[in-house]
Protein backbone atom coordinates (compact mmCIF):
# COMPACT_ATOMS: atom_id res chain seq x y z
CA UNK A 1 0.00 0.00 0.00
CA UNK A 2 3.12 2.12 0.16
CA UNK A 3 2.85 3.46 3.79
CA UNK A 4 6.82 2.12 4.04
CA UNK A 5 10.26 3.78 3.03
CA UNK A 6 13.98 3.89 4.26
CA UNK A 7 16.46 1.10 3.20
CA UNK A 8 18.30 0.78 6.29
CA UNK A 9 15.63 2.65 8.59
CA UNK A 10 12.73 1.83 7.50
CA UNK A 11 9.38 3.48 8.32
CA UNK A 12 5.67 1.92 8.02
CA UNK A 13 3.07 4.13 8.91
CA UNK A 14 -0.21 2.71 9.90
CA UNK A 15 -3.87 4.26 11.19
CA UNK A 16 -6.89 6.19 10.05
CA UNK A 17 -7.81 9.60 11.31
CA UNK A 18 -10.86 8.31 13.32
CA UNK A 19 -9.92 4.63 13.94
CA UNK A 20 -8.52 3.50 17.41
CA UNK A 21 -5.12 4.76 16.78
CA UNK A 22 -2.59 5.52 14.66
CA UNK A 23 1.28 5.30 14.85
CA UNK A 24 4.95 3.91 12.81
CA UNK A 25 6.89 0.88 13.14
CA UNK A 26 10.55 1.60 13.07
CA UNK A 27 12.52 -1.48 11.26
CA UNK A 28 16.63 -1.15 11.49
CA UNK A 29 17.73 1.23 14.45
CA UNK A 30 20.69 0.76 15.82
CA UNK A 31 21.07 -1.01 19.41
CA UNK A 32 21.95 1.38 22.65
CA UNK A 33 20.38 4.07 20.62
CA UNK A 34 19.21 6.61 23.36
CA UNK A 35 15.11 7.13 23.06
CA UNK A 36 14.63 10.60 25.03
CA UNK A 37 10.60 10.48 25.90
CA UNK A 38 11.33 14.22 26.53
CA UNK A 39 12.99 15.01 23.24
CA UNK A 40 9.83 13.02 21.67
CA UNK A 41 7.09 14.44 23.21
CA UNK A 42 8.41 18.11 22.21
CA UNK A 43 8.82 17.09 18.81
CA UNK A 44 4.91 15.68 19.04
CA UNK A 45 3.76 19.30 20.69
CA UNK A 46 5.40 21.27 17.69
CA UNK A 47 2.81 19.02 15.12
CA UNK A 48 -0.29 18.99 17.75
CA UNK A 49 -3.39 20.55 16.57
CA UNK A 50 -5.68 22.48 19.09
CA UNK A 51 -3.94 25.76 18.96
CA UNK A 52 -4.90 29.14 18.23
CA UNK A 53 -6.02 29.59 14.95
CA UNK A 54 -5.26 26.15 13.39
CA UNK A 55 -7.57 23.21 13.82
CA UNK A 56 -9.59 22.85 17.23
CA UNK A 57 -9.30 18.69 17.18
CA UNK A 58 -8.14 18.04 20.80
CA UNK A 59 -5.61 15.25 20.92
CA UNK A 60 -3.52 14.22 23.53
CA UNK A 61 -1.08 12.79 21.45
CA UNK A 62 0.85 10.45 24.20
CA UNK A 63 2.89 8.35 22.26
CA UNK A 64 2.93 5.07 23.58
CA UNK A 65 6.09 2.94 22.82
CA UNK A 66 4.94 -0.82 22.66
CA UNK A 67 8.43 -2.12 21.82
CA UNK A 68 12.09 -2.20 20.72
CA UNK A 69 12.98 0.04 23.47
CA UNK A 70 14.47 -0.58 26.99
CA UNK A 71 15.75 1.05 29.82
CA UNK A 72 15.66 4.43 27.48
CA UNK A 73 17.83 2.92 24.85
CA UNK A 74 16.83 1.47 21.32
CA UNK A 75 17.35 -3.10 21.69
CA UNK A 76 18.14 -3.17 17.64
CA UNK A 77 14.72 -4.79 17.31
CA UNK A 78 11.47 -2.89 15.49
CA UNK A 79 10.11 -0.56 17.41
CA UNK A 80 5.98 0.32 17.53
CA UNK A 81 4.79 3.88 18.39
CA UNK A 82 1.36 4.94 18.59
CA UNK A 83 -0.81 7.38 19.98
CA UNK A 84 -4.64 6.51 20.86
CA UNK A 85 -7.42 9.14 18.75
CA UNK A 86 -9.34 10.49 21.44
CA UNK A 87 -11.54 13.23 19.92
CA UNK A 88 -12.93 12.21 16.79
CA UNK A 89 -16.65 13.55 15.23
CA UNK A 90 -17.37 11.28 12.63
CA UNK A 91 -21.13 13.12 12.19
CA UNK A 92 -18.75 16.26 10.63
CA UNK A 93 -18.14 13.94 7.60
CA UNK A 94 -21.77 12.39 7.09
CA UNK A 95 -22.08 13.88 3.49
CA UNK A 96 -19.56 11.40 2.31
CA UNK A 97 -18.98 9.09 0.15
CA UNK A 98 -22.19 10.63 -1.68
CA UNK A 99 -20.84 14.46 -1.82
CA UNK A 100 -16.94 13.73 -2.13
CA UNK A 101 -15.13 17.30 -1.06
CA UNK A 102 -13.17 19.66 -4.08
CA UNK A 103 -9.74 19.42 -3.35
CA UNK A 104 -9.58 16.04 -1.41
CA UNK A 105 -9.09 12.40 -2.16
CA UNK A 106 -12.59 11.27 -1.57
CA UNK A 107 -13.25 10.75 -4.60
CA UNK A 108 -10.32 8.83 -6.06
CA UNK A 109 -9.74 6.66 -3.09
CA UNK A 110 -13.67 5.50 -3.11
CA UNK A 111 -13.55 4.70 -7.05
CA UNK A 112 -9.83 3.06 -6.52
CA UNK A 113 -11.13 1.38 -3.66
CA UNK A 114 -15.03 0.91 -4.94
CA UNK A 115 -15.88 1.71 -1.70
CA UNK A 116 -14.10 0.44 0.99
CA UNK A 117 -12.22 2.91 1.95
CA UNK A 118 -12.99 4.52 5.70
CA UNK A 119 -13.88 7.99 4.72
CA UNK A 120 -14.09 9.38 8.22
CA UNK A 121 -11.65 12.50 8.19
CA UNK A 122 -9.66 11.43 5.38
CA UNK A 123 -8.85 7.71 6.55
CA UNK A 124 -5.77 6.85 5.69
CA UNK A 125 -5.00 9.61 3.76
CA UNK A 126 -5.50 12.10 6.85
CA UNK A 127 -2.46 14.51 7.71
CA UNK A 128 -3.26 12.68 11.15
CA UNK A 129 -0.81 9.27 10.27
CA UNK A 130 1.86 12.32 10.13
CA UNK A 131 1.94 11.72 14.03
CA UNK A 132 3.95 8.49 12.85
CA UNK A 133 6.69 10.21 10.83
CA UNK A 134 7.25 13.20 13.73
CA UNK A 135 7.54 10.41 16.00
CA UNK A 136 9.54 8.38 14.34
CA UNK A 137 11.78 11.00 13.37
CA UNK A 138 12.17 12.23 16.92
CA UNK A 139 13.76 8.38 17.38
CA UNK A 140 16.78 9.33 15.50
CA UNK A 141 17.41 12.91 16.30
CA UNK A 142 20.29 11.20 18.22
CA UNK A 143 22.34 9.19 15.86
CA UNK A 144 22.52 12.51 13.83
CA UNK A 145 23.59 14.42 16.80
CA UNK A 146 26.11 11.70 17.46
CA UNK A 147 27.67 12.43 14.13
CA UNK A 148 26.88 15.91 14.30
CA UNK A 149 24.23 15.96 11.73
CA UNK A 150 20.98 18.55 11.88
CA UNK A 151 17.80 19.30 10.67
CA UNK A 152 15.61 22.33 11.15
CA UNK A 153 12.39 23.70 9.75
CA UNK A 154 10.88 26.16 10.67
CA UNK A 155 7.29 28.41 8.72
CA UNK A 156 8.84 30.33 5.84
CA UNK A 157 5.45 31.97 4.49
CA UNK A 158 2.02 31.93 4.61
CA UNK A 159 0.61 33.72 1.35
CA UNK A 160 2.67 36.42 0.85
CA UNK A 161 4.10 37.27 4.23
CA UNK A 162 7.53 35.70 4.24
CA UNK A 163 10.20 35.23 6.70
CA UNK A 164 14.20 35.67 6.34
CA UNK A 165 15.93 32.44 5.12
CA UNK A 166 16.92 30.09 7.61
CA UNK A 167 20.30 30.42 8.10
CA UNK A 168 20.68 33.69 8.92
CA UNK A 169 17.88 33.03 12.01
CA UNK A 170 18.91 31.26 15.44
CA UNK A 171 18.38 27.82 15.08
CA UNK A 172 19.22 26.50 18.47
CA UNK A 173 16.86 28.35 20.80
CA UNK A 174 13.35 26.41 21.64
CA UNK A 175 10.30 28.68 20.60
CA UNK A 176 7.56 29.52 23.15
CA UNK A 177 4.62 27.82 22.25
CA UNK A 178 2.44 30.92 23.68
CA UNK A 179 4.20 33.03 21.27
CA UNK A 180 3.48 33.97 17.57
CA UNK A 181 6.66 31.91 17.23
CA UNK A 182 6.10 29.14 18.60
CA UNK A 183 2.26 28.95 17.45
CA UNK A 184 3.23 29.11 14.18
CA UNK A 185 6.90 27.28 14.42
CA UNK A 186 8.57 30.52 12.33
CA UNK A 187 12.08 31.88 13.56
CA UNK A 188 11.46 35.07 12.58
CA UNK A 189 9.87 37.12 15.13
CA UNK A 190 8.99 39.94 13.04
CA UNK A 191 7.31 37.39 9.99
CA UNK A 192 5.26 35.38 12.82
CA UNK A 193 3.70 38.52 13.77
CA UNK A 194 2.77 39.83 10.40
CA UNK A 195 1.72 36.41 9.45
CA UNK A 196 -0.74 35.89 12.48
CA UNK A 197 -2.12 38.87 11.23
CA UNK A 198 -2.70 38.14 7.65
CA UNK A 199 -3.87 34.15 9.04
CA UNK A 200 -6.52 36.22 11.11
CA UNK A 201 -7.92 37.96 7.96
CA UNK A 202 -8.27 34.60 5.52
CA UNK A 203 -10.09 32.90 8.64
CA UNK A 204 -12.62 36.03 8.73
CA UNK A 205 -12.73 35.78 5.12
CA UNK A 206 -14.24 32.06 5.70
CA UNK A 207 -10.92 31.28 3.66
CA UNK A 208 -7.53 28.70 3.45
CA UNK A 209 -4.10 30.22 2.28
CA UNK A 210 -1.13 28.04 0.85
CA UNK A 211 2.26 28.35 2.59
CA UNK A 212 6.00 27.30 2.60
CA UNK A 213 8.21 25.37 4.74
CA UNK A 214 11.81 25.73 4.80
CA UNK A 215 14.26 23.43 5.66
CA UNK A 216 18.29 23.44 6.61
CA UNK A 217 20.40 20.33 7.00
CA UNK A 218 23.75 21.16 8.28
CA UNK A 219 26.60 19.17 9.29
CA UNK A 220 26.93 16.59 6.90
CA UNK A 221 30.42 15.84 5.02
CA UNK A 222 31.11 15.72 1.60
CA UNK A 223 29.79 12.44 0.02
CA UNK A 224 26.05 11.32 1.58
CA UNK A 225 24.06 9.98 -0.40
CA UNK A 226 23.89 7.65 -3.24
CA UNK A 227 23.59 6.88 -6.74
CA UNK A 228 21.04 8.55 -8.75
CA UNK A 229 17.07 7.51 -7.30
CA UNK A 230 18.86 7.00 -4.10
CA UNK A 231 20.60 10.89 -4.15
CA UNK A 232 20.19 13.00 -1.32
CA UNK A 233 17.29 15.58 -3.39
CA UNK A 234 15.75 12.58 -5.26
CA UNK A 235 15.56 10.52 -1.36
CA UNK A 236 14.18 13.76 0.40
CA UNK A 237 11.95 15.12 -2.11
CA UNK A 238 10.03 11.19 -2.29
CA UNK A 239 9.74 11.81 1.54
CA UNK A 240 8.91 15.64 1.25
CA UNK A 241 6.20 15.50 -1.24
CA UNK A 242 4.74 12.88 0.01
CA UNK A 243 3.12 14.66 3.45
CA UNK A 244 -0.38 16.15 2.63
CA UNK A 245 -0.70 19.12 1.20
CA UNK A 246 2.75 19.33 -0.75
CA UNK A 247 2.46 20.61 -4.23
CA UNK A 248 6.63 21.53 -4.44
CA UNK A 249 10.13 20.89 -3.42
CA UNK A 250 12.76 23.48 -4.33
CA UNK A 251 16.53 22.60 -3.33
CA UNK A 252 18.98 25.30 -2.93
CA UNK A 253 18.01 28.24 -5.58
CA UNK A 254 15.62 26.28 -6.83
CA UNK A 255 13.37 27.58 -9.50
CA UNK A 256 15.31 30.91 -9.79
CA UNK A 257 18.12 28.34 -11.09
CA UNK A 258 16.62 28.08 -14.71
CA UNK A 259 16.83 32.37 -14.98
CA UNK A 260 20.52 32.14 -13.51
CA UNK A 261 23.47 32.06 -15.76
CA UNK A 262 26.31 29.23 -15.22
CA UNK A 263 28.56 31.82 -13.85
CA UNK A 264 25.91 32.96 -11.19
CA UNK A 265 24.85 29.68 -10.03
CA UNK A 266 28.62 28.05 -10.15
CA UNK A 267 30.62 27.89 -6.28
CA UNK A 268 34.41 27.32 -6.62
CA UNK A 269 35.88 24.70 -4.55
CA UNK A 270 37.95 26.12 -1.48
CA UNK A 271 40.19 25.02 1.09
CA UNK A 272 38.60 23.82 4.05
CA UNK A 273 39.64 22.89 7.68
CA UNK A 274 39.29 19.60 7.02
CA UNK A 275 37.94 18.78 3.68
CA UNK A 276 37.14 21.27 0.54
CA UNK A 277 34.06 23.29 0.74
CA UNK A 278 32.23 25.21 -2.03
CA UNK A 279 32.25 29.27 -1.49
CA UNK A 280 28.84 29.40 -1.01
CA UNK A 281 29.07 27.25 2.17
CA UNK A 282 29.07 29.76 4.44
CA UNK A 283 27.29 32.33 2.77
CA UNK A 284 24.18 29.56 2.80
CA UNK A 285 24.54 30.29 -0.94
CA UNK A 286 25.94 27.00 -1.72
CA UNK A 287 24.60 23.83 -3.16
CA UNK A 288 24.41 21.46 -0.22
CA UNK A 289 24.35 18.21 -3.14
CA UNK A 290 25.80 17.95 -6.31
CA UNK A 291 25.55 14.44 -8.27
CA UNK A 292 23.31 13.26 -5.35
CA UNK A 293 26.09 13.80 -2.68
CA UNK A 294 26.65 15.73 -0.01
CA UNK A 295 29.02 18.88 -0.60
CA UNK A 296 29.85 19.60 3.43
CA UNK A 297 27.34 23.27 2.98
CA UNK A 298 24.30 22.92 4.26
CA UNK A 299 21.54 21.60 2.29
CA UNK A 300 18.68 24.38 1.47
CA UNK A 301 14.75 22.96 0.56
CA UNK A 302 11.50 24.67 0.42
CA UNK A 303 8.28 22.52 0.70
CA UNK A 304 5.38 24.28 -0.70
CA UNK A 305 1.96 23.62 0.41
CA UNK A 306 -1.33 24.24 -1.47
CA UNK A 307 -4.05 25.95 1.14
CA UNK A 308 -5.83 23.32 2.66
CA UNK A 309 -9.00 22.71 0.67
CA UNK A 310 -11.66 22.10 3.34
CA UNK A 311 -13.08 25.71 3.48
CA UNK A 312 -15.59 27.07 6.18
CA UNK A 313 -17.20 28.89 2.84
CA UNK A 314 -19.64 27.06 0.66
CA UNK A 315 -18.33 25.65 -2.67
CA UNK A 316 -20.60 23.64 -5.32
CA UNK A 317 -19.25 20.10 -6.23
CA UNK A 318 -20.50 16.73 -7.98
CA UNK A 319 -23.35 15.02 -5.26
CA UNK A 320 -22.99 11.06 -7.03
CA UNK A 321 -26.47 9.88 -6.21
CA UNK A 322 -28.12 12.73 -8.21
CA UNK A 323 -25.30 12.99 -10.72
CA UNK A 324 -25.99 17.18 -10.38
CA UNK A 325 -23.48 19.88 -8.76
CA UNK A 326 -24.67 21.01 -5.31
CA UNK A 327 -23.76 23.39 -3.20
CA UNK A 328 -21.28 21.43 -0.13
CA UNK A 329 -20.13 23.61 3.34
CA UNK A 330 -17.52 21.16 5.10
CA UNK A 331 -18.13 21.51 8.50
CA UNK A 332 -15.81 20.18 11.02
CA UNK A 333 -11.72 21.09 12.81
CA UNK A 334 -9.77 22.20 10.08
CA UNK A 335 -6.58 24.07 9.65
CA UNK A 336 -7.06 27.61 7.71
CA UNK A 337 -2.95 26.95 6.81
CA UNK A 338 -0.87 23.35 6.45
CA UNK A 339 2.53 25.28 6.97
CA UNK A 340 2.93 25.44 10.91
CA UNK A 341 2.11 22.15 11.59
CA UNK A 342 3.75 20.90 8.57
CA UNK A 343 7.39 22.51 9.92
CA UNK A 344 8.11 19.51 12.52
CA UNK A 345 7.00 16.93 9.70
CA UNK A 346 9.29 18.20 7.44
CA UNK A 347 12.12 18.18 10.15
CA UNK A 348 11.48 14.79 10.86
CA UNK A 349 11.04 13.42 7.58
CA UNK A 350 14.27 15.01 6.36
CA UNK A 351 16.08 13.37 9.59
CA UNK A 352 15.01 9.95 8.91
CA UNK A 353 15.80 10.44 5.28
CA UNK A 354 19.71 11.52 6.38
CA UNK A 355 19.58 9.14 8.56
CA UNK A 356 18.72 5.84 6.07
CA UNK A 357 21.48 7.70 3.62
CA UNK A 358 24.10 8.12 6.50
CA UNK A 359 23.64 4.42 7.21
CA UNK A 360 23.41 3.28 3.89
CA UNK A 361 27.10 5.07 3.31
CA UNK A 362 28.36 3.95 6.17
CA UNK A 363 28.43 7.00 8.16
CA UNK A 364 26.38 5.88 10.83
CA UNK A 365 26.56 2.40 11.87
CA UNK A 366 23.68 -0.13 11.92
CA UNK A 367 21.71 -2.48 13.78
CA UNK A 368 23.23 -5.61 14.21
Amino acid sequence: MGMRFGDRLRVTLFGESHGSCVGALIEGMPAGTPIDPAALAEDIAKRRPGRKGLSSRSERDECEILSGVYEGRATGWPILLLTRNSDVRSSDYSFLPDHPRPGHADMVEGIRLDGANDPRGGGSQSARLTFGLVSAGSQVRALLDDVGWSCTAHLHSIGEVSARPLFELERAAALDPASDMGRLNCRDPEAAARMSEHLESVRKDLDTVGSTVELLIEGLPIGVGEPWFDGIEPALARGLMAIPGARAVEFAHGVDSSSMRGSQHNDAWLSGDSEPTPEGAHTGQADGALGGRSTSAPIRAKVHFKPPSSLPREQFTLHLPSDEVRPLKVGGRHDPVIGPRAAPIVEAVAMLVIADLGMLGGFIGEAE
